[in-house]
């Protein structure tokens, strides 16, 4: 194997989503500055994520359903209303 390829910060770190408090502990090299006790009763080096795949609205199935047929009549409308005007000023 190649020396000196691998990064010398690897290590387990505890991972917190702030928007549901769900924990994960996984080998990373992100730079932590706190330190945090996993419900395993362990210490590791925290980071705090703002969205992770526990408060993901694609991954928890909360996808909000936009109202696409009425956006698309809405913009038919105006593309009609747009071409109308057009034709008065020739």
């Amino acid at each position: 194997m190649k020396k000196d390829i691998h990064p010398k910060n690897y290590r387990k770190v505890l991972f917190i989503d702030n928007s549901n408090s769900a924990e994960f502990v996984i080998s990373s090299t992100v730079v932590t500055t706190e330190q945090g006790k996993a419900k395993d009763g362990k210490e590791y080096p925290l980071f705090r994520l703002e969205v992770s795949s526990a408060s993901h609205p694609f991954y928890t199935g909360n996808e909000k359903s936009l109202d696409t047929a009425g956006r698309a009549e809405k913009f038919k409308a105006r593309v009609a209303k747009a071409k109308a005007g057009k034709n008065t000023t020739k």
